[in-house]
């Protein structure tokens, strides 16, 4: 037995163990000064801007601070993968420009054994990201939102946002406006979604408007001027009653004036408000619904064809799919009350067996119509199963993109350190330029194609996981290219500074202009 071999193996894992761990303890100074840096200027941006619409309003110093407070979790999600390849690209490339990388080279230190511990701590962020993401983000988001709904009562243009449909009372009025003026409250190109009668719909349209407070301070005034109004019975949708008016009041009842404390379970959550078990359970259900139409346009063709062929099959109901079923299941194993598997309510179970139990044959009373009725008959119930359908893949993917993107998100964190320590090492004197330059661009770039992912999905150009997830695999295959160079960097710390990866940079965006026949001149000096 070889004792001497075995006690330099010993002794070299130990020396891995602890330059990992001084590795490690490197990232910690710039991670949060890094991250206490750009959530302060973040969170100092969005103070600045809500900080005068909410002083001088009546509203107590406790509501105004905790308003405060509670935009705070949504600007530490922004911010903590890019504090991540701050402290990634910060502490390689001192590393580098102090000769400690040359140091571990030179003792027999590989560099994939440096990344190694590194890319420990960059999965351990990301878990950590998702579980805030999961579990502390939409409960700040919510209790924001019950928390503008209250201020609503008080100051009513407060909470209304410019194009964006805006609960007015949840569940019975909405309210989109082109330019709000807060000062005055007056509005202009007001659209007004009215669902308060059960037993019509109700559009209103208007120039212009402004809201009031009822004189009897429990009420809401909404005076509007030039406008028309739709009315469509909910029992026959074919009628639609028009009415166009020059001046028209409506008013809103129980909307109180003083501030008052809402309960978050009274009030509705969006998509942002909910967890990923909460979405899965709605995404379950779009997708239930998405089948349920396909199978009502498969049962209305069979009929046409004189129920010849094969019959089409109801849908049954299931539990979603994706990362997130596999999420919620791991959450329910240790008893989550919120995360067990989630499949759609009661009432799809009832819809599927009612649609077993009437069968698939034509029903009597097309028999007895002409063949032209008949045709206007299908067409009709085609055109209304299309329009289900199309609104229940809007539903499904809607929820289905946020779901991607807290996940995405969160794996940011690792990918992030996988792109930035092969940078750090290639230009060891790029100094605190190579960090900004570097974090800002990379940063950038992501969230650019996220933005624009989420666009492109919720239009339905792309489907939400490769919308969401196409920037995380780009850097990540970038991470694992620059990863495989590493330890083939110069051994000295006089080359790579800022300037020579600015040359790299515009060297590679000639030589693919060329590449292109795009004829490029160069300066010489």
């Amino acid at each position: 037995m070889n004792l001497p071999g075995i006690f330099t193996t010993g002794y070299g894992l130990s020396r891995v163990k602890i330059i990992g761990r001084y590795v490690l303890k490197e990232h910690v100074g710039p991670f949060l000064f890094a991250s206490t840096a750009l959530t302060s200027l973040m969170l100092l941006q969005y103070v600045a801007k809500k900080f005068g619409e909410l002083v001088g309003r009546g509203l107590p110093k406790g509501v105004i601070a905790e308003f405060m407070a509670l935009s705070v979790p949504f600007t530490v999600a922004m911010t903590m993968p890019m504090a991540v390849l701050v402290a990634v690209l910060y502490a390689f490339s001192r590393l580098a420009a102090e000769n400690e990388i040359t140091a571990m080279k030179a003792s027999g230190v590989g560099m994939r054994s440096v990344l190694g511990p590194v890319l420990l701590g960059g999965f351990a962020m990301s878990l950590v990201m998702l579980g805030f993401n999961d579990q502390v983000l939409p409960r700040a988001n919510h209790r924001l939102a019950v928390l503008q709904l209250n201020i609503f009562q008080t100051k009513p243009t407060f909470a209304l946002r410019e194009q964006v449909i805006n609960p007015v009372k949840e569940g019975q009025l909405y309210l989109r406006a082109g330019d709000i003026d807060e000062g005055t409250s007056k509005m202009k190109d007001v659209v007004i979604y009215d669902l308060s009668d059960p037993m019509r719909r109700r559009t209103i349209y208007a120039d212009s408007g402004k809201l009031e407070i009822a004189p009897n301070h429990k009420d809401l005034d909404l005076t509007l001027h030039h406008g028309v109004m739709y009315e469509v019975p909910n029992n026959k949708p074919a009628e639609l009653t028009r009415l166009f008016y020059k001046r028209d009041r409506l008013r809103v009842k129980n909307i109180f004036s003083s501030y008052q404390e809402s309960r978050p379970g009274d009030v509705s959550k969006g998509d942002r408000e909910m967890s990923i078990c909460e979405m899965h359970r709605e995404m379950a259900r779009g997708d239930y619904q998405v089948r349920d139409a396909e199978f009502d346009l498969a049962r209305i063709e069979y009929e046409r064809q004189g129920s010849k062929g094969r019959a089409p099959k109801p849908p049954s109901p299931g539990a979603g799919f994706g990362l997130s079923k596999f999420y919620c299941r791991l959450w329910s194993l240790m008893s989550v009350k919120e995360a067990h598997a989630q499949a759609p309510p009661r009432s799809s179970a009832t819809r599927t067996d009612s649609l077993k139990a009437r069968g698939t044959s034509p029903p009597p009373k097309y028999r007895e119509q002409s063949a032209v009725e008949r045709d206007l008959q299908y067409t009709s119930r085609l055109q209304d199963a299309r329009f289900r359908r199309g609104e229940a893949v809007r539903e499904r993917n809607r929820y289905d993109v946020e779901i991607q993107k807290k996940f995405s998100l969160a794996a940011a964190c690792m990918i992030f350190t996988l792109v930035g320590a092969p940078i750090a090492l290639r230009f060891p004197r790029g100094g605190v330029g190579l960090v900004i330059g570097v974090s800002f661009a990379i940063f950038g770039l992501y969230y650019v194609g996220l933005i624009g992912g989420e666009t492109l999905a919720d239009k339905g150009l792309l489907p939400p996981w490769v919308a969401m997830w196409a920037a995380n695999i780009i850097l990540l295959i970038v991470g694992l290219i620059l990863a495989s160079q590493m330890g083939r960097e110069a051994s000295t710390a006089r080359g790579g500074d800022f300037r020579e990866l600015l040359a790299t940079a515009l060297a590679r965006i000639f030589g693919w202009l060329r590449l292109v026949g795009i004829p490029v001149e160069r300066r010489r000096k």
